[in-house]
């Protein structure tokens, strides 16, 4: 669908996907020499919401959620100025099992490295504008992260 790779900077890649995301794909990114560790945060589809079964889910993305994203990366590279980071984010629909999203960010330390990736996921789901639909066992459905 969408992405952003900065091969200069801090921000290895970014992207919005309609196809299955790669794990190694997001670690690769953020590979160098110079790093001594690498924080990866894998997101998958459960099966499971409150006690409710979930059977599929879909994510639909604003039309600014790259930019929106690009923007939180470029906040995180600041806040961690020696880890490199990369984020994929899966939209459309989703089965039990696949993978949503994908965060890494490397660095000199571990530290640093687990520090950013938690920075970078935490932040990715709090602003970026990116919304689940979830499909339930018993018929019903809802959306989760709509601003209200």
């Amino acid at each position: 669908m969408s992405q952003r790779q900065t091969p200069a900077g801090q921000v290895r890649l970014l992207g919005l996907r309609d196809t299955p995301i790669s794990v190694d794909e997001v670690l690769a990114a953020v590979c160098d020499p110079g790093v001594g560790g690498t924080a990866v945060f894998v997101g998958t589809v459960r099966d499971d919401d409150a006690g409710r079964g979930v059977t599929a889910l879909g994510y639909s993305a604003h039309p600014t959620a790259l930019d929106t994203l690009a923007v939180v990366a470029e906040h995180v590279a600041g806040a961690h100025p020696h880890a490199l980071l990369a984020a994929l984010h899966r939209v459309g629909d989703l089965a039990v099992g696949d993978v949503a999203v994908v965060v890494a960010a490397a660095a000199e330390h571990r530290s640093e490295a687990f520090a950013a990736a938690r920075a970078l996921i935490d932040d990715l789901k709090a602003q970026v504008p990116i919304w689940k639909h979830q499909q339930f066992a018993d018929g019903t459905a809802e959306w989760v992260g709509i601003p209200r």
